[in-house]
């Protein structure tokens, strides 16, 4: 919760959506991916999980299993994020949509560049 926050960047499943204020109002299912939160001094990134968007009279709200902060991670964390994620997605009793949401997120994680 923020009071200057310009915008708002994520990926949705019709493909990544800029949030700016006043918006129209908006309801969205999200991939796992990076949150961009940008503000008047700077910008937060964040790795999520699956999850809902809704923006409504100027108020971003998300719902998702797990956030977590990029700069609260290293190159160790994620790649025990990512083994733990292949060990599940590999796994007998996991249906497609869940492997499909879990090799996103490994993607994600993957691809993610550490400062």
């Amino acid at each position: 919760s923020k009071e200057d926050v310009t915008e708002v960047v994520v990926t949705a499943f019709e493909g990544e959506m800029w949030i700016l204020k006043e918006h129209i109002s908006i309801i969205s299912c999200l991939k796992p991916s990076i949150l961009k939160v940008y503000t008047r001094s700077d910008e937060n990134n964040y790795v999520i999980e699956d999850g809902i968007l809704e923006f409504k009279d100027d108020n971003l709200s998300i719902v998702t299993s797990s956030i977590l902060n990029i700069s609260d991670l290293d190159r160790n964390k994620i790649d025990q994020i990512v083994k733990d994620a292949e060990k599940e997605s590999s796994g007998d009793n996991i249906d497609d949509q869940k492997r499909y949401l879990i090799d996103q997120k490994i993607e994600v994680l993957k691809n993610l560049n550490l400062n």
